[in-house]
């Protein structure tokens, strides 16, 4: 309980970082939670996230099962109204000024300077990520046709997912 101020400020931040996505959020997310307060490994943050991936549902409900493993079931609670409050307060203002200022001289401006933001952002998301996930030259094998095939082909995502954890019992199971 007493990790629960720290859980919200946490989680409250992190909401803001969220701009292009969850993954966007992730370095930081790994330096809070893993370097400076120590509640998770970066394995199992990874696992965590991972987790998130494959569940139905908005991806980023991963901070849920952080907060229950820091703090029980109000921790759960605490992190996702944490996490998610402050993003939907904030775009809820900004969808209804951003239909006033629809003549405003700066709108495409800014438009046009988030997306570079973005874009660096899910780019500095999936570094972190992929340092933490790539051991051995099976996984980054499987991170490299998985990624070729994606951009190359029309190959349904769902589909190389479960050809991934075929291969990974496989493996599993041959040790």
């Amino acid at each position: 309980m007493k990790q629960l101020p720290a859980l919200v400020a946490v989680f409250g931040y992190l909401s803001l970082l969220t701009v292009g996505g969850g993954m966007a959020a992730f370095p930081e997310m790994k330096i809070l939670t893993v370097e400076v307060h120590h509640w998770l490994t970066f394995p199992q943050l990874i696992h965590f996230y991972s987790v998130g991936q494959l569940s139905p549902g908005p991806n980023m409900m991963m901070v849920a099962a952080i907060g229950e493993w820091v703090a029980g079931p109000a921790g759960a609670l605490a992190v996702v109204i944490a996490f998610f409050l402050p993003t939907a307060l904030l775009t809820f203002a900004v969808g209804r000024a951003w239909s006033r200022l629809e003549q405003w001289p700066w709108r495409l401006s800014v438009q046009r300077g988030l997306a570079p933001v973005s874009i660096g952002l899910l780019l500095a998301g999936s570094i972190t990520m992929a340092k933490g996930a790539m051991h051995g030259w099976l996984n980054g094998g499987i991170a490299l046709v998985v990624f070729a095939l994606l951009m190359t082909t029309r190959t349904n995502p769902a589909l190389l997912i479960l050809c991934s954890v075929a291969i990974g019992v496989v493996r599993y199971l041959g040790r």
